[in-house]
């Protein structure tokens, strides 16, 4: 996402312990990942990570090309396990879990938000928020009314029946956003989500993004972007598998523009 086109002071750091009197979300201890590429080729991808991310946060994590930010998001979203270490979600242990208890995490407690969208091109934008919640077992009315006040929440009660070639690019990743929500997850985990777009498009997804955290949601966003991350409350950098430092955003960005449904 292109940044030439806000001017704005940047936003101050400083190092930051999440507070211990709001409840932890995430606990993850000593975090290790080693991929196996044949013979005796081994790529350690986190080397004994320490994480805390409490209720109700707002954090970006940054890091350069390797330095494990992927691995530790497919780790905290249970698309994947660590070779070693803990990972409480909630005060449960998932890190242990086999794939139908990862996919039961994956499907009520977590929402992903992915840089390209993956929405489903034949199906509308309803349908496409509403899908997920049919692998909770609910009734198709129950789905349906959950997608649709998800759908209002970002502003697209009249994109409804549209499908992804009809929607622009910030409207699909509204898309997307509303069918995380629609779970009512512990956590939202975001992947570069505004990666793909320009720089007006972007801020009204952060503007989103902003109003979720204000109404308590807790969400972590990958991001490159010095911008991205300096909407959120924390900044943390991982580094060779661990993480470098942790900082407090004491004077946070705020969009310009007002992109969200209000409530």
């Amino acid at each position: 996402m292109a940044t030439d086109s806000v001017a704005r002071a940047p936003a101050r750091v400083e190092d930051l312990t999440p507070s211990s009197a709001r409840e932890l979300v995430i606990r993850a201890r000593d975090l290790r990942k080693v991929y196996r590429l044949g013979g005796d080729v081994a790529v350690h991808a986190l080397r004994g990570l320490d994480l805390d991310v409490v209720t109700g946060e707002y954090a970006a994590i940054m890091g350069p090309s390797g330095s494990g930010k992927s691995t530790l998001l497919q780790i905290l979203g249970c698309l994947d396990v660590p070779s070693d270490g803990s990972y409480l979600l909630s005060g449960d242990e998932v890190a242990t879990l086999d794939e139908e208890g990862l996919s039961t995490i994956r499907n009520r407690r977590i929402g992903f938000v992915f840089q390209a969208y993956n929405l489903l091109p034949r199906a509308n934008a309803l349908d496409n928020v509403a899908l997920p919640l049919l692998y909770r077992g609910m009734g198709l009315r129950a789905r349906r009314e959950r997608a649709r006040e998800a759908l209002e929440r970002v502003g697209l009660a009249d994109r409804m029946d549209h499908r992804p070639n009809e929607l622009s690019g910030g409207q699909k990743q509204r898309v997307a956003i509303a069918r995380a929500l629609a779970a009512d997850p512990d956590i939202l985990l975001a992947d570069e989500p505004t990666g793909n777009l320009d720089s007006q498009t972007g801020q009204e997804i952060l503007t989103l993004f902003d109003a979720l955290h204000g109404e308590g949601r807790t969400i972590l966003i990958v991001t490159h972007e010095a911008e991205v991350a300096e909407h959120c409350e924390r900044i943390i950098r991982i580094r060779d598998g661990v993480v470098e430092s942790s900082e407090q955003v004491t004077i946070r960005r705020r969009p310009l523009v007002s992109g969200i449904a209000e409530t």
